[in-house]
């Protein structure tokens, strides 16, 4: 395997950047229903992502950073990106959620991946404008995922998927491997593995030599 591909919010995280950006105006509570019901397919992924972005129309600069601010990786999560990494791994997550709150996340942490694939909040006069942009709204992970393989050279054969959610089922489908995160019970019956801590990741890469034993 040569490529592997993780989801943030649910996987790589357990933040939820509409949320916590939902809680700086006060919506936070409309924000989790939204995602839930797209999460376990209830609501197209865009439709959701749109309702969610209009919630946060003339949110602030200051608020937003605040948010973003408070996104974190999961234990474990940068250390394996480490040894993917390390181990020449081509690494990529691909969100549904917005670059700046990935970026913070894993500067904090003080890891890199190879490839970010996510979407925007537009913002004019340092306010948010209620609207999202980029490349994974109409755009499903199956083809970001394809875009990626070929750009590296690789097989779809030789890609890891990992992933929680309905808007992951696309790439889950089509990797070489699903890993599923603790997956919504839509989501569960397409994953290969299960898996609910980023140590079990580990140790799957591990089995399925995508990872070397040291």
């Amino acid at each position: 395997m040569t490529v592997v591909a993780f989801d943030f919010d649910g996987t790589l995280s357990d933040s939820e950047m509409t949320v916590l950006l939902g809680r700086q105006c006060g919506v936070a509570d409309e924000m989790a229903e939204i995602t839930e019901r797209s999460m376990n397919d209830e609501i197209e992924y865009a439709e959701s992502l749109r309702r969610r972005a209009a919630l946060l129309e003339g949110l602030d600069e200051e608020a937003v950073a605040a948010a973003f601010a408070e996104v974190e990786l999961r234990e474990g999560a940068g250390a394996l990106i480490e040894s993917l990494n390390d181990a020449g791994v081509t690494t990529a997550i691909l969100t549904g959620g917005f670059e700046r709150g990935v970026e913070a996340a894993l500067e904090r942490e003080g890891v890199t991946v190879d490839h970010i694939v996510s979407n925007r909040l537009p913002m004019v006069d340092g306010r948010l404008t209620g609207d999202v942009e980029g490349s994974l709204i109409e755009g499903t992970k199956d083809t970001a995922l394809e875009d990626l393989a070929t750009h590296v050279g690789a097989e779809l054969e030789e890609t890891v998927a990992v992933g929680d959610g309905a808007n992951d089922l696309p790439m889950l489908r089509v990797a070489g491997l699903s890993i599923g995160f603790d997956p919504k019970p839509a989501v569960e019956p397409h994953c290969e593995v299960v898996v609910d801590s980023m140590a079990e990741v580990r140790d799957t890469l591990l089995a399925e030599g995508v990872l070397d034993r040291e």
